[in-house]
């Protein structure tokens, strides 16, 4: 850094990172001094060393945050076990595969554990299907980070966050919660004026025929 570089010339990268090009090294301890800044060898090995000039301190400073954010997430990464068997029942395959995945979107890697005892090892295929089932099951959340394999007398698998599909799930959700189904307009009943009925012309009453005394008739 500044008088303790070597070389004659450096490739010189300026304070926003622009190329300056191949710049002797007294005029490049000269522009750094003028921006009262340092000027850092930062790739010694290239010919001419690349240097560029920036705030040193800042640098130092912005880089051990970055060391200390990398080392604090490094540390809070938890592998959680869930074992299974392999003539595990439906109830409790459901109940541990949802546990699984509460861990992951916790954030914790998972490492998923089949056990075999006496002749079960012999049929390692069945623990393989409870593993691809719980991969399934969880792949809104997760992804394999380490396929199945055997281990001695059971078979593994470790499932790790997946950031990524756990934001389309999310976003998919979203858009199913806010579209509602179309409801139809009911339609109003249309009032109609009655029309009173016309009345009808009734025929008159038959009047009914007197009875006339009878005439009597003379023989001829």
């Amino acid at each position: 850094m500044n008088d303790r570089i070597r070389a004659r010339e450096v490739r010189l990268v300026g304070p926003d990172g622009a190329q300056i090009g191949i710049t002797p090294l007294p005029e490049a301890l000269r522009m750094a001094l003028e921006l009262e800044l340092d000027l850092v060898e930062v790739a010694d090995k290239a010919n001419p060393p690349v240097c560029r000039i920036m705030d040193y301190g800042k640098y130092k400073y912005e880089a051990a945050q970055k060391a200390k954010e990398s080392r604090k997430k490094s540390t809070n990464v938890v592998v959680k076990e869930m074992k299974y068997r392999p003539k595990i029942g439906m109830g409790d395959f459901d109940t541990k595969t949802k546990k699984v995945e509460q861990f992951l979107n916790e954030g914790h890697k998972v490492k998923v554990t089949i056990m075999f005892r006496g002749r079960e090892m012999q049929h390692p295929e069945l623990g393989r299907k409870i593993l691809d089932q719980v991969a399934e099951a969880v792949t809104e959340v997760a992804k394999v980070e380490i396929y199945p394999r055997l281990d001695g007398r059971n078979m593994t698998m470790v499932l790790g966050p997946d950031k990524k599909a756990q934001a389309a799930a999310e976003k998919r959700r979203h858009t199913d919660d806010s579209e509602t189904p179309a409801t139809s307009t009911p339609i109003e009943p249309v009032a109609t004026e009655s029309v009173p009925a016309e009345p009808v012309a009734s025929e008159p009453a038959a009047t009914p025929i007197e009875a006339t005394e009878p005439v009597a008739i003379d023989e001829a």
